[in-house]
């Protein structure tokens, strides 16, 4: 496979402007210089220099002209993929493009897999493991928080600090090997003390790590902020004033929102996702009744709780609701949204304000069919998503598969810190050890298989 050249449209598919074809490969010089005739006649891309561009025109098989471009050159091993690589900027249309390609594998390219160019990267080591699977999440963030996070990743911050634990297990690894060796000279190369304090510093070090993933796959996915409350309270004209959209049916009828109703929007560069269910209150339709229980699971879910009240429902049943949402809300933030405050006055606005007194909740008063302190409000749902306290330079886990190995090598650190407390066999211990080493290598990709090769790079666009 890394003796093929492939070939491939890098820019989205459809018409457009200008489309990018890119070529990598041991032939990819040879195979795209007889189709290019350069402006300057003293210039071909076999004498042309890395990083330079050149003007000219693709010729089809019979001489004509298929298209005017942009060619840039880039030699292995200084190109993304660490091979001969060209770059054809032509104009955007689907026809070009296409007969273009056809072109290239009529003169011996292959087309490129999904991920393919990406995934040779990894081969001739440009990048490890996550640092590519950091590509395929920069070219999906939609928010600055996700772009964030993708280029601290494939900018190798997650993977040095990876390479540190794992080098420093290794080494003392190597101590207790060497012990073995020497099993019947009863002779001790590793420190129990100073192998206990390395445990501890690589245990806290992956738990960091591995708490991290919460935040950083809210961060990547979207907060999930559930829009909840009796029904008729405006839950739905509150997610139209947020997305500045129809996206839900607003009826003065009881029990219209029978599904959840989802959306994502940009806030101060955060993702959020919104998700409008149905009111929750006491009915016999059972359809209805299935989506008060999946507004519950919503609920669950959430990190971000807006509990929409009707400004104008006496207290008493504020308050019996509230005793239905507040066992769903451990660990979450909630927000008392009261809403129709345009229909209160000042005396049943300091009322409704003493509502919950005792409970920490921030509230605000609105009105969504007016549109007043929705801005208010959006600045509000930011400060609850309690992201200040990171930093730019903070590694932040945002893959579930890294997530995943993360956990697994922390129950093997626990056990090696338990088989010290116990006295344990040094045999028994090094397993375990070479097990958490084997777990990292998974993460970057010094250990893996084509299994799990294949999953991670098919799920990248072709011509990345």
């Amino acid at each position: 496979m890394k003796q093929e050249t492939i070939c491939a449209v890098s820019t989205p598919p459809g018409k457009g402007g200008i489309a990018v074809i890119r070529i990598s490969g041991e032939k990819a010089i040879e195979i795209t210089d007889p189709l290019f005739l350069p402006a300057k006649q003293f210039c071909n891309i076999k004498d042309m220099q890395a990083y330079t561009c050149a003007y000219g025109q693709i010729k089809t098989e019979k001489g004509a002209t298929l298209d005017q471009v942009v060619l840039t050159l880039f030699k292995a091993p200084h190109s993304f993929t660490g091979e001969d690589c060209v770059e054809i900027a032509c104009h955007g249309s689907l026809y070009i493009q296409q007969q273009l390609i056809q072109l290239l594998i009529c003169n011996g390219c292959r087309l490129a897999l999904p991920g393919e160019f990406t995934q040779r990267a990894f081969f001739n080591g440009k990048m490890d493991l996550s640092q590519a699977e950091a590509v395929a999440d920069l070219i999906a963030s939609d928010s600055e928080a996700s772009h964030r996070l993708a280029m601290n990743q494939m900018r190798g911050d997650f993977s040095r600090e990876l390479s540190r634990l794992r080098n420093a297990l290794i080494d003392f690894a190597s101590l207790i090997e060497l012990e073995l060796d020497f099993s019947e000279e009863d002779v001790a190369f590793a420190d129990r003390k100073q192998l206990s304090t390395l445990i501890e510093s690589v245990e806290h070090s992956m738990q960091k790590l591995a708490n991290s993933f919460q935040i950083g796959n809210a961060l990547k996915n979207g907060i999930p902020v559930a829009i909840v409350g009796e029904t008729n309270a405006g839950k739905s004209t509150l997610l139209n004033a947020l997305l500045h959209d129809e996206k839900a049916i607003v009826s003065d009828i009881h029990g219209t929102t029978r599904d959840a109703i989802e959306d994502t929007i940009n806030l101060q560069g955060l993702s959020f996702r919104f998700i409008d269910t149905a009111g929750i209150r006491d009915t016999s339709d059972r359809i209805e009744s299935q989506g008060i229980e999946l507004a519950y699971k919503k609920l669950d879910q959430a990190s971000i709780v807006l509990w929409v009240i009707d400004s104008t429902s006496p207290n008493e049943k504020i308050v019996d609701l509230g005793k239905n949402i507040f066992p769903h809300i451990q660990n979450k933030k909630l927000i008392l949204v009261f809403n129709k405050s345009d229909l209160l006055s000042a005396k049943e606005k300091q009322q409704k304000e003493q509502l919950f007194a005792e409970k920490p909740f921030d509230r605000i008063f609105i009105s969504a069919r007016q549109n007043e302190h929705i801005s208010e409000l959006e600045n509000l749902i930011v400060t609850s998503a309690q992201l200040s306290n990171i930093d730019n330079n903070d590694i932040v886990v945002t893959n579930a598969r890294h997530y995943e190995i993360l956990v697994k090598s922390l129950d093997t650190i626990h056990r090696v810190q338990q088989s010290l407390n116990d006295g344990i066999s040094a045999d028994f211990i090094a397993q375990d050890i070479r097990e958490i080493i084997h777990y990292i290598g998974e993460i970057t990709g010094e250990i893996s298989t084509t299994d799990i090769l294949s999953n991670i790079f098919s799920k990248f666009c072709v011509g990345k």
